[in-house]
């Protein structure tokens, strides 16, 4: 297993753990979907790839300076997403800065997500990921691309994304429900190797985050 030691930030002896958040969007969209899929994601990380991520999740709204804390913003949701001006302007110098927007379709926000980006950065086009890529070749193997978790439409599922200087800064994931796999085995009660793969695949986007 890889040492995973960039994710610590070391200050003499003390090892100070990288934080992760949700996004708390506008627009009346169920930003709050999938409470238990990113603290469990992190849990899988610091047992499986030796990271030492903080494991309280916090939220964060778009115009919020909070939001520079974060490494990694996670959301998702079934509806209509949308942000302020001043939320587009303060998440795109977040994410020019440094930062990373994971979007996970749960089924139904991808028209909006879309809209609600072009907001953010009118002048990017959305490129969808090749299986090739580094997020799906790095701790765990995923050579045909991103895996899917729910059937829904049957559609093939794609990970698209925006990119700066060759850095991949906004990760959209749909047709995959990949954030539903990584939530409390009750909920949507998946079978033991479909959790783990969608662990797995989530494993890899926080090591590109952490290493990009």
């Amino acid at each position: 297993m890889r040492k995973l030691f960039f994710l610590l930030l070391i200050i003499g002896q003390v090892a100070i753990a990288q934080k992760l958040a949700v996004l708390e969007y506008g627009g009346g969209g169920d930003w709050y979907s999938d409470p238990t899929a990113i603290p469990n994601l992190v849990a899988f990380c610091n047992k499986n790839m030796s990271s030492a991520i903080q494991e309280k999740v916090e939220q964060v709204e778009p115009d919020s300076p909070d939001i520079f804390q974060y490494a990694y913003v996670g959301m998702t949701g079934h509806g209509n997403v949308s942000f302020t001006d001043m939320g587009a302007e303060n998440l795109r110098e977040y994410l020019l800065s440094g930062g990373f927007l994971h979007a996970d379709d749960n089924y139904g926000m991808k028209p909006y997500f879309i809209e609600a980006m072009k907001k953010v950065f009118p002048d990017k086009q959305w490129k969808e990921l090749p299986a090739d890529h580094p997020i799906f070749n790095s701790v765990f193997k995923f050579p045909e691309g991103l895996p899917k978790i729910h059937r829904h439409d049957n559609k093939r599922p794609q990970a698209l994304g925006l990119f700066h200087k060759g850095r991949l800064i906004v990760l959209f994931t749909v047709e995959s429900d990949i954030s539903d796999g990584w939530e409390d085995p009750s909920v949507h009660n998946d079978p033991k190797d479909v959790r783990q793969k969608a662990l797995k695949m989530g494993a890899n986007i926080i090591y590109y985050v952490f290493t990009h």
